[in-house]
């Protein structure tokens, strides 16, 4: 799953449906698409990783093609490069800032045009509807910097979909657990930002609208714990999806009776899931959890096994773990970054793409037996912030709704969040000559959701120095916590990091 969609939307209400007069013939060609790519899935693995590679190479080289004959930007980018035959190291690496800079020249069909697409983006009520009735419209949060709009067409939304198909019988969810969620209700709950276009809420409001008859409902990440229980524990959600912090919380929440729920499988995305966390979400609920990497680029990137790693959707997508200067990184080390080339979607080509993750790719088979390539991935890591209530409780935050906060109400997407007392945060903008309203904007949104979230006395207050990256990886943490010993709660919250 994917950040992100934000907005102060803090209601859990269901989502809605609007009747359209072509959703049965859309609905039907869909489900048809899906099964088919879902049944090629299959029998390619079912094949061995000769055939998963065999046809990702005739699917890059499709792609290649339809780049080159359709996109202005590709076209003129490989003006010099051979017609046919070539390897993707060949290939220069493209950024979502050379893309956005040039998007009428990178889609391959001349209808779709930055300005029309920025206009459906800005009437919320068009999530998870379609743009010029064929294609599904996301943006990402920005959190590299620039952010991203990425349109899908039919048949990349189609290999999302049986991408999480094939997943199923990999994560052993046998068929007594799925009766079971069937006898139940099937209800459905995701937890996510859900007030913009962006990817999660998009997904799974256009799976909403295709399929009204679904038990699904959407509930805000910005919704106070103490609410979102209540919610959950009115609503019986028998499938559960959301942030792995967000779902450590609610598994707390679990062993301590407030929460009482019975899912027969949960689903995890959009950071990091460490085995402890991992596992502590497991015993909370008695039931599996499925992770998955993805991003607004291509949404089903890889999927986590019982032995902790990643398996890459080899057969439709390509993985390049490579350095600083864009060579490869040899197996067993990290990577600086990671080229991203998405084999599904034509209307947005992405190939060679500099999507900003550190991977390590296995050196050997993983021992879960699953033949395709394993990666670990470093993700988003930012930690749960832990603060104290006037009463002397403690009040545990997820990561994803304080970065949402900021983003979506002071329109920044460079920045951190510093816990460095117990009722004290520090936010760290960018100079400039917009630092001072995008503090405004910030803080009072920031101080909003902290009233509502019991904490009306907790300080914000803006850091003198501008936001930090890593120092050897060169990535940005949005959220930290450092406390020192004076300033340490003696009841510290498992961070999102172990």
């Amino acid at each position: 799953m994917h950040k992100h969609s934000s907005g102060h939307e803090h209601s859990g209400t269901g989502d809605r449906t609007k009747a359209r007069p072509w959703t049965a013939v859309e609905s039907s060609a869909a489900f048809w698409n899906l099964v088919t790519r879902a049944s090629e899935i299959y029998w390619t693995r079912r094949a061995g990783i000769a055939a998963v590679n065999t046809a990702r190479r005739r699917r890059f080289d499709a792609l290649l093609g339809f780049a080159r004959a359709h996109s202005p930007l590709y076209r003129e980018l490989y003006r010099q490069l051979p017609e046919s035959g070539l390897s993707p190291s060949v290939l220069p690496v493209v950024t979502k800032s050379t893309l956005m800079a040039n998007f009428d020249a990178w889609v391959t069909d001349s209808r779709v045009k930055l300005n029309d697409v920025e206009r459906f983006l800005g009437d919320h009520d068009h999530v998870g509807e379609l743009y010029l009735d064929r294609y599904l419209v996301w943006k990402s949060s920005g959190s590299t910097g620039t952010p991203g709009i990425y349109v899908q067409d039919a048949d990349a939304v189609a290999t999302y979909d049986a991408l999480v198909t094939a997943q199923v019988d990999n994560r052993e969810w046998d068929a007594q657990a799925l009766w079971r969620m069937i006898a139940e209700g099937g209800r459905a709950a995701l937890i996510a930002a859900t007030g913009d276009h962006f990817a999660s809420i998009a997904s799974w409001r256009r799976v909403c609208r295709a399929h009204p008859w679904r038990a699904t409902r959407s509930f805000s990440v910005l919704e106070p714990l103490p609410r979102l229980v209540a919610a959950l524990n009115e609503y019986q959600p028998a499938f559960v999806a959301s942030y792995p912090t967000l779902l450590c919380l609610l598994a707390e929440e679990q062993d301590a009776k407030r929460l009482r729920i019975n899912p027969v499988a949960l689903w995890s995305g959009g950071e990091r899931l460490p085995a402890a966390m991992r596992a502590a979400i497991e015993k909370a609920f008695a039931c599996p959890i499925a992770n998955e990497y993805g991003a607004s680029e291509a949404l089903s990137i890889a999927y986590g096994c019982r032995e902790g790693w990643l398996h890459v959707n080899a057969d439709w997508v390509l993985l390049e773990a490579v350095d600083r200067d864009y060579e490869p990184v040899r197996a067993g080390e990290p990577s600086h970054t990671v080229l991203l080339t998405n084999l599904a979607n034509r209307v947005q080509p992405l190939l060679r793409y500099d999507l900003g993750d550190s991977i390590i790719v296995k050196p050997e088979p993983c021992a879960c037996g699953n033949l395709l390539p394993a990666i670990q991935v470093e993700g988003r890591c930012d930690d749960v912030v832990s603060l104290r209530a006037a009463d002397g409780r403690i009040v545990h935050l997820p990561p994803m709704a304080l970065t949402t906060i900021v983003e979506e109400s002071a329109d920044v997407h460079r920045f951190q969040i510093v816990q460095d007392a117990c009722d004290r945060l520090q936010l760290r903008l960018e100079h400039g000559p917009e630092r001072a309203v995008a503090w405004a904007a910030a803080s009072s949104a920031l101080r909003t959701y902290l009233m509502e979230a019991t904490l009306p006395d907790v300080q914000v207050m803006l850091a003198p120095e501008p936001p930090v990256a890593d120092p050897h990886s060169g990535k940005l943490r949005e959220v930290i916590v450092a406390l020192s010993e004076a300033n340490a709660d003696p009841h510290p919250h498992a961070s999102g990091v172990s």
